[in-house]
Formats: C-alpha cells, structure tokens, sequence
C-alpha cells in the first residue's frame, strides 16, 4: 500500500474530535486558537504553518459537510472556554436548518461529554498502531468500505452517497485534510468530486433561510457569540475561497449583502472574507471548494497578518 503512495490516515471518528474538543479547554487561552465549520477549514488551514508563524496552538473541531453551530452553542455554554475561536462560513452549510447537517456534530459532542475511561485508552491504543499501519483505515479500507465500493446496480428507489476519492484527502492526528499529489494530477479524480458537488446540489431543494427564520438563525449565533465574549474569549468569522462554478453559485444564492454583512453586523465580530483580499482572492480550487496543500501553506501565510490586523495575539507575535 505504501508503495502505492498511501501514507498514514487518521480516523476522524468521536473520540478523534473528542480528543481535540477537550485541548480546547485544557490549553491555555492565550496559546490556542480553536477552529470550527465546514471541510473548507479543514483543508485550507496548514497547521505547520500556522504553528511556525504564531506560536499558538491550533485545536481544529471543524466537521466535514456539517454546520457548525453545534459546536459554536458548545463552546458558548463551556464555562471553561474562554479562548479565541475562528468560525468558518461555507453558507450552503452554515446557514442550513437541515436536521442532516446537525446530527453528527450533536453525536461527537454527546460522545466527548460521555467518553468512559475504557473509550479513552481504546482510543490511546488505537492511535499508536493508527500511526504506523496504512492499512487501519475506515473509510476505505474496512470490510464495509470495500462493500460501499464494489460496483454493484442500485435497486430503484434505493438511495445511495456518493463517494469521494481517497486521494482526495488524508486526515493527519491535528484533522488536517491534506489532498494527495496524485489528486492534483488526475482531472478524472477532480471530476468525481465536482460530480459529487453537482449532485448534492441537485438533492437540496430548500431555498436558502429567509424572513424570520434567517431572523431567529442570527439571534441564535449573535447570543452564543454574545456569551463567549462575555468570558474574555474572541470569536472571528472567516469566509474560505472557492472558486469555478461553485463560487458563482454561492454568490448567486447567499448575496454577502443579506447573509455575510449581516452575520458581522448582527454578532458585532470581526470578519475576514477572501474576496477582500488580493493575497487571498487568487486561489483555484482543483475541486472548486478547498485548497492544494500548497495553496492552504499560502493561505495560511496571508490569514496570520490579517488576524494580528484585526488585534489577535500570538504568543510568537508580542
């Protein structure tokens, strides 16, 4: 396997999360920065870098394909957060009353508030061999990833997810997603995700929230944002780049007008959108919707000064 280019891949499972959810509290406030949302986060953020420029601790509890508000109303209500978080937006999720896009962030809370002693070394254990075994991997390498891939018809009426990839990211012990080189390469891999894109947007037939229910969505965030600043903890929203068809959409269907400009006047948090900067506004995404890992390390470079911009401290930056 290793010959095939394969290298070690996490299992971002609840006791994965669960073990990043409570650094969030254990470390100190003013040496770590916690991260929620969507994948995009999960991509574009290069935690070497970010470690290498600030000093700080990078604690990343975002969540692929789910909201985060969840984890925002967690943190809100953990008298023992009071550190700086960075939310990130990707509308189509963040501002979604789709019961689908709460469970599993609602699962991986209810486990982290749960997690037994047992659950805790099984985890331990499991992460030691995790580290040296390619093979140990759920996704694509379990019993029931090979029956996920064999190519067998659909009953009709049968719904079936659509799968990714694996090239087209590997999960590091930090939740890093890091897309593979042979992703980059191949336009054929690039094509079965904005496949999947294309279809998942086809599935969705909601229009996006309006009126009071976008009205009652703000109140929502505004107080959970409200509460954190209340215990000495920062919270900034970030809008990651996306680009191609996926872009012109988002902007078609989630004008910055009505939901970006809102979302920061409402909450009265600092905010940084990737369309205002010209050292981020430039990048293309080979999927239309997350960074090359050498793109996340540029990213990452231009995120850092514009954060100390908004009056974020770094423990490498006094």
């Amino acid at each position: 396997m290793r010959s095939q280019g394969l290298y070690v891949d996490y299992d971002d499972n609840p006791s994965l999360w669960a073990d990043k959810r409570a650094k969030a509290v254990n470390l100190p406030a003013d040496k770590a920065t916690v991260f929620i949302g969507s994948s995009r986060i999960k991509y574009d953020l290069d935690i070497a870098t970010w470690r290498k420029l600030t000093g700080d601790e990078p604690v990343q509890l975002a969540m692929e394909g789910n909201s985060p508000l969840p984890i925002l109303d967690d943190l809100a209500a953990d008298e023992q957060f009071k550190g700086k978080l960075v939310v990130d937006v990707t509308e189509g999720l963040f501002f979604s009353a789709n019961p689908g896009n709460l469970n599993d962030p609602k699962k991986n809370i209810s486990f982290y508030k749960k997690e037994t002693p047992s659950e805790k070394a099984s985890f331990a254990l499991n992460q030691a061999l995790e580290s040296k075994f390619v093979f140990l991997d759920r996704d694509y390498y379990s019993i029931n990833a090979f029956f996920d891939r064999m190519d067998i018809p659909k009953r009709p009426g049968v719904f079936v997810m659509p799968l990714f990839p694996k090239e087209f990211g590997r999960n590091t012990f930090d939740r890093q997603r890091i897309m593979m080189d042979i992703f980059l390469a191949d336009t054929n891999l690039q094509n079965m995700v904005t496949g999947n894109w294309k279809f998942f947007a086809s599935l969705d037939r909601e229009p996006p929230a309006d009126g009071e229910r976008l009205d009652s969505f703000f109140r929502v965030v505004k107080n959970d944002c409200d509460k954190i600043k209340a215990k000495g903890g920062q919270v900034l929203f970030v809008r990651t780049p996306s680009s191609g068809p996926y872009w012109m959409a988002e902007q078609k269907g989630f004008p910055r007008e009505k939901y970006w400009n809102r979302l920061l006047a409402e909450t009265n948090c600092p905010g940084i959108h990737f369309d205002d900067y010209p050292s981020m506004d430039h990048f293309i995404c080979p999927e239309w919707s997350h960074l090359a890992p050498k793109d996340a390390v540029s990213f990452t470079e231009n995120f850092v000064p514009i954060l100390e911009e908004k009056g974020w401290k770094f423990p490498n930056k006094k």
